[in-house]
């Protein structure tokens, strides 16, 4: 079947809550042939950039409606005023955190065991709701014409240091860096990490749109350095030739800076389509999708069996931060908290 694309999903409201169906009242057989299509469409709630993972949908085919029409956070967001009214079948997501969200709120179904034994352990839900696709580590982006590397610090704390004043960049706004910071909430406690980011503050860090923005402007020496995910800098690299200046920079094992992440998907309970939608799920962990992720995307496969073209470190040696990615749900306080020190 040929894929279909909408932006704005169908809007029949006195159906959203048994699925996705023809607004109409007939009961034909043209009716009921039109309803049996619409429920085998796979409604997915997107919250990673479309240009990066339409071009996987598009190989994956078959009937999919891909809603991109907001952020990570900001889709989970709208699943949760949905609720069970919700039209999406699944939710895919650049963060455990928007996952996890949902998973807390009950609007998850639990994925079948096939799925979850495709993945390690520490990479899905806590109640098997939701499995990574693919994965990411937090690091430091640095300029080389502007910094040493001996003179990088080897955590978050060093860049509270006034030689960095006006010099860190970062996406305040961007699911990655509100679950570095509710990563850092869970590590250091409520008045840890606002003690944190209050210092942070005062050390005038300068925000970006989003982490591409960010990355030019460390290559370009508008910022020395700026916090970011790992996968932003191997296509810019290519892009720009070896003798781009920006090169990156992991801090120590253990450190709220060294958080390795997930994007991730899992099915809407609501969904009565549950079949497809795991199928969509499991289209995910293939290994020829993996194969996107390793290598169209940098991003860490999850999969046992793939690797990446890029030199990826492991993930095994990166040292991440000691943390359950399911303790990365609260979103929300960790909004109010960058809201009432002044960064979004």
């Amino acid at each position: 079947m040929n894929l279909t694309r909408r932006l704005a999903l169908l809007s029949c409201s006195a159906t959203l809550a048994v699925g996705l169906v023809a607004c109409s009242s007939s009961s034909t057989d043209s009716d009921a042939t039109d309803a049996s299509e619409a429920e085998s469409t796979v409604v997915v709630y997107s919250g990673r950039d479309e240009d990066l993972v339409d071009p996987l949908i598009e190989r994956i085919g078959g009937e999919i409606e891909v809603d991109y029409s907001g952020n990570t956070n900001a889709q989970a967001a709208k699943i949760l005023e949905e609720g069970d009214a919700t039209p999406a079948d699944v939710f895919y997501g650049q963060d455990a955190g928007a996952l996890g969200a949902l998973d807390e709120a009950g609007l998850l179904a639990p994925l079948p065991q096939d799925i979850l034994e495709l993945v390690p352990e520490q990479y899905r839900g806590a109640d098997d709701t939701w499995i990574a696709t693919s994965a990411r580590a937090r690091v430091l982006a640095y300029n080389s014409d502007e910094v040493e590397a001996a003179d990088l610090p080897t955590g978050i704390d060093g860049l509270l240091d006034p030689r960095w004043r006006g010099q860190v960049g970062y996406a305040p706004t961007n699911a990655s860096f509100q679950s570095f910071v509710t990563a850092l909430r869970v590590q250091r406690g409520e008045d840890g990490a606002r003690e944190w980011l209050e210092a942070f503050a005062a050390n005038e860090p300068v925000a970006f749109e989003g982490n591409g923005p960010l990355m030019t402007a460390v290559n370009d020496g508008q910022v020395a350095a700026g916090l970011t995910n790992h996968y932003y800098w191997y296509p810019f690299k290519a892009e720009n030739g070896d003798d781009a200046p920006i090169e990156l920079h992991y801090f120590e094992p253990g450190d709220p800076g060294a958080l390795v992440n997930v994007a991730g998907a899992g099915v809407l309970a609501a969904s009565d389509n549950q079949e497809a939608a795991q199928d969509f799920v499991r289209s995910l962990l293939t290994e020829e999708s993996q194969m996107y992720f390793a290598n169209e995307t940098a991003e860490y496969p999850v999969i046992d069996g793939v690797t990446s073209d890029y030199d990826l470190p492991p993930l095994t040696v990166l040292g991440a931060s000691d943390i359950d990615l399911g303790q990365l749900a609260s979103l929300e306080e960790t909004q109010k908290l960058l809201t009432e020190v002044g960064m979004i």
